[in-house]
C-alpha cells in the first residue's frame, strides 16, 4: 500500500507558465539505510494549459538497463490517472484501467495471475501519480500547517485507504530552504504502516526528495526497496554508471 503511494510522488519540474510543453528529467534512487545507488527514473510529462495531462516514467538499473515502465493519462480525473505500470523482470504489473462517475477499476498481475477489483469513487480521492497534483491543489493548506485528509487508491493492493498529510519541520535541499510534508495512514493502520516524507521547494512547489517505500522490487529479496529518491539539479556522485538519454 505505501509503495503504491510512492509511485504517485515520482513527479517534479512544475512548469511556471501556462504554455503547453513537455518536461523531461531524472530521479535518483538510493537505499534509505546504506545510500547505495539503486536505480534511475526517467520522467516525461506533457503539460497543457498549466495542467499535467499525460506522461511516462521509465526505471533503469545503475548500468542503464531498463527494468520497468509506467504510462499515465489524466484525461478522466486530474487526481486519479489511468495508468499502466510494469516490471517485466519481476512478472509484475498494476494499473487503473477505467474511471466513471461511481467506480474506479483496478488491475494487478503477480505470480502469473491477473486480478481485477473496483473501488467506489468519492471526494478527496487520489491515486498513483495524481497524488502530486492533489498536494499541489492543497499546497496552501499544507503550508499553513493544516492537516489534509484524503483517500488513496492503491492498485497494487486492489483497494483504497485513508491517509493524511501535514507539514513538519523545514529543511534544506541543495543549499536552499525546503519544506517537508509527512504522509501517514489516517486510521489505526498507521500503527503498522510506515510513514513517508516528501520535500518540496516552497516557491516553485517542485518535488525535491522522497523518503519511504519504493515502487520498484529488489530482485534479490522480492520486496520493494526502502528508498531515498532525490531530484537533483545535477547527477549525484557517486551515482549511476550510465544515465539513459532524456528522449
Amino acid at each position: 500500500m505505501m509503495r503504491a503511494l510512492l509511485t504517485c510522488l515520482m513527479l517534479t519540474m512544475i512548469p511556471t507558465s501556462h504554455a503547453d510543453q513537455t518536461r523531461r528529467f531524472y530521479g535518483y534512487a538510493f537505499d534509505l539505510k546504506t545510500d547505495r545507488y539503486l536505480y534511475t527514473e526517467v520522467h516525461e510529462q506533457v503539460w497543457k494549459d498549466g495542467r499535467w495531462v499525460r506522461g511516462t516514467i521509465d526505471y533503469h538499473a545503475p548500468d542503464g538497463r531498463l527494468r520497468g515502465t509506467k504510462t499515465l493519462d489524466f484525461s478522466a480525473d486530474p487526481h486519479v490517472p489511468l495508468y499502466e505500470y510494469a516490471l517485466p523482470d519481476q512478472g509484475y504489473a498494476e494499473g487503473i484501467t477505467a474511471i466513471d462517475d461511481s467506480e474506479i477499476r483496478l488491475t494487478k498481475t503477480s505470480d502469473g495471475k491477473q486480478r481485477f477489483e473496483t473501488v467506489d469513487r468519492r471526494e478527496q480521492m487520489t491515486g498513483d501519480s495524481g497524488f502530486h497534483n492533489f498536494l499541489l491543489d492543497h499546497f496552501k493548506e499544507l503550508m499553513d500547517r493544516q492537516t489534509v485528509a484524503f483517500t488513496f487508491i492503491a492498485a497494487g493492493n486492489l483497494d483504497s485507504y485513508k491517509f493524511r498529510a501535514r507539514r513538519i519541520q523545514d529543511t534544506q535541499f541543495e543549499g536552499a530552504m525546503a519544506v517537508q510534508f509527512k504522509v501517514e495512514a489516517n486510521s489505526l493502520l498507521r500503527l503498522v504502516a510506515p510513514d513517508l516524507t516528501v520535500v518540496y521547494d516552497p516557491q516553485s512547489r517542485r518535488l525535491l526528495e522522497y523518503r519511504g517505500p519504493s515502487n520498484v522490487i529488489d530482485p534479490e529479496t522480492g520486496k520493494v526497496y526502502e528508498a531515498r529518491i532525490a531530484y537533483y539539479s545535477q547527477p549525484p556522485q557517486p551515482g549511476p554508471a550510465t544515465l539513459p538519454p532524456l528522449e
